[in-house]
């Protein structure tokens, strides 16, 4: 069989969302086919659901906005926007539209949107494409993130985030579409895979055969790949054995499910594509501290990327984001003192 690679994984997720319901609409810029969105994912649908894929102008604020209104009158609103760095031409719609309308007319009036949005860099698309600005959106009362992840089901998150009943924003780093996805039990035939808090909870990757490693890196789907490479590395290293949790829900994000991985912990890291500064790695640390540091050794240490505009030129991109060795300095730092 063809590897099931996470464009068709994403697609197909969208599909059985709409055959399971048929309040679930979908609207976007070029997500007719036979175009089918910039990235491929929405591909067939318009085909399958002639009356419920609509294409709409390049509006981000009214794409949005449009959705807020179709989902008030009870319809569910599956939206496409093309790229991350666009959110912010839909911040007014996002955070003073759909969130608040959840809480603001003396009753709960459920809101479900979820915000489609491609992510991260990597791809040489330069300063306007490129950016992960999940930080923006976190703690905006009744707004949910999310994120894509090659270990998770995404029929099941979309599932989810349809039911909440509260608006939600998926990120879905580019560069994870191309890939194939991960199942277990074994990922890349040395890491055991574990959902210890559900299948839509965090997943769980630890070394065969340690089940309590000494080490916790967190870090979002799109570094997943990243993150394992850092896990290798750090043991070749200094047989430093290291743990990856992979939520795909960022926020907000209860890590009482995971306390007993973390209580094991004598370091955690917690890595992001954003830049710094006010943002989900430094949310997580901070809630990490307040859970775990009666056993931790230290402060929880972040990674992120360099606060500067992303280059589109492959070598400059390269030095402003998160790369595997800022990752494994991280893990290493103190072990080897």
């Amino acid at each position: 069989m063809p590897a099931d690679l996470m464009v068709r994984h994403l697609g197909r997720a969208l599909h059985e969302a709409m055959e399971r319901d048929p309040s679930v609409l979908l609207l976007g810029e070029d997500v007719l086919d036979p175009y089918g969105g910039a990235f491929k994912v929405t591909r067939g649908l318009s085909e399958r659901f002639p009356d419920r894929v609509i294409t709409t102008p390049i509006s981000e604020a009214g794409i949005v906005g449009v959705a807020g209104g179709l989902s008030m009158l009870g319809d569910k609103v599956v939206v496409e926007v093309m790229f991350a760095d666009f959110l912010t031409l839909a911040v007014d719609q996002i955070v003073n539209g759909l969130a608040k309308s959840v809480a603001m007319y003396g009753r709960r009036a459920p809101v479900h949107v979820v915000v489609r949005a491609a992510s991260g860099g990597r791809r040489g698309y330069g300063p306007t494409h490129s950016q992960s600005p999940q930080k923006h959106f976190i703690g905006v009362p009744y707004l949910h993130l999310y994120e894509l992840s090659p270990f998770h089901d995404s029929s099941r998150v979309f599932a989810e985030m349809l039911e909440l009943g509260e608006p939600c924003l998926h990120f879905e780093d580019k560069t994870l579409y191309g890939t194939v996805r991960s199942e277990g039990p074994l990922v890349d035939g040395l890491f055991r895979l574990r959902f210890p808090a559900g299948p839509t909870g965090p997943a769980w990757l630890t070394p065969e055969g340690e089940p309590h490693p000494e080490c916790v890196l967190i870090a979002p789907g799109g570094l997943a790949a990243r993150a394992l490479e850092a896990s290798r590395r750090a043991f070749a290293a200094e047989e430093v054995v290291c743990g990856v949790l992979v939520p795909t829900r960022l926020h907000p994000w209860d890590l009482g499910p995971v306390a007993g991985i973390l209580a094991h912990a004598r370091r955690v890291v917690v890595a992001e594509e954003s830049v710094g500064g006010g943002t989900w790695g430094a949310d997580v640390a901070h809630a990490v501290h307040n859970l775990a540091w009666g056993t931790l050794r230290e402060p929880v240490r972040l990674v992120h990327s360099v606060s500067e505009v992303i280059p589109a030129a492959p070598h400059l991109e390269e030095q402003v984001l998160v790369q595997t060795d800022h990752i494994v300095r991280a893990l290493l730092g103190g072990f080897h003192a």
